[in-house]
């Protein structure tokens, strides 16, 4: 039986400001007062998993511990078949210490073109892990995906992260090009989402 959340107090365990806002806007509907790790001056514990799902339970398990109360992480990102996976749960490295996703979307393309020799139309998806955590240590989990297809030159401003370069199937904007309400309805974190509410918070 999962455990349910009694409501109050909710750390959103990242300093991504466009994550924790998206986050914030999935569960305004939930009787939980989000924070973030930098309403606690949190570092961010060291992501050694190898899976999203084990990297979201770290950052949560640490806020958790950390703050002593319940914490929310999402481990997401870009998974190209081509690529071999890549980046996968590099996602965010590939943007460097100064998260410059313009970066880490130019190495998606250079890389596409060294493997491949063009670089749009690749089918690609999205993977959002969440692991909700306890104090006492408890811990529920969910991941969350969308496919799509990868354009270049990069689309729209609307998005965070490799929204520019993905577009949804079904769709024929990027992430960063449609209204954001849209994109929290189909997105991969809006699929764990629905998961996580139907297990913890429905």
């Amino acid at each position: 039986m999962a455990r349910k959340f009694a409501g109050g107090k909710l750390v959103v365990a990242s300093h991504n400001k466009g994550k924790v806002k998206e986050i914030n806007s999935l569960l305004k509907e939930y009787n939980a007062t989000t924070l973030s790790s930098s309403d606690f001056d949190i570092k961010e514990p060291e992501e050694n998993a190898d899976s999203f799902i084990g990297n979201a339970e770290i950052k949560s398990r640490y806020t958790a511990e950390y703050t002593q109360l319940p914490s929310l992480s999402d481990d997401s990102g870009l998974v190209v078949p081509a690529l071999e996976g890549a980046p996968g749960i590099y996602s965010a490295r590939w943007a460097g210490p100064e998260k410059d996703f313009a970066l880490a979307m130019e190495r998606v393309r250079q890389e596409l073109l060294a493997k491949t020799g063009t670089d749009n139309g690749h089918r690609a998806y999205f993977v959002c892990a969440l692991s909700l955590c306890w104090p006492d240590g408890h811990e529920e989990h969910v991941e969350g995906r969308v496919d799509g297809t990868l354009v270049f030159p990069p689309r729209g401003k609307r998005g965070f992260g490799y929204d520019p370069i993905f577009v949804a199937d079904g769709y024929t904007q990027t992430f960063a090009e449609i209204d954001p309400e849209e994109k929290h309805r189909v997105s991969h974190r809006a699929d764990a989402f629905a998961q996580l509410v139907a297990k913890c918070f429905a």
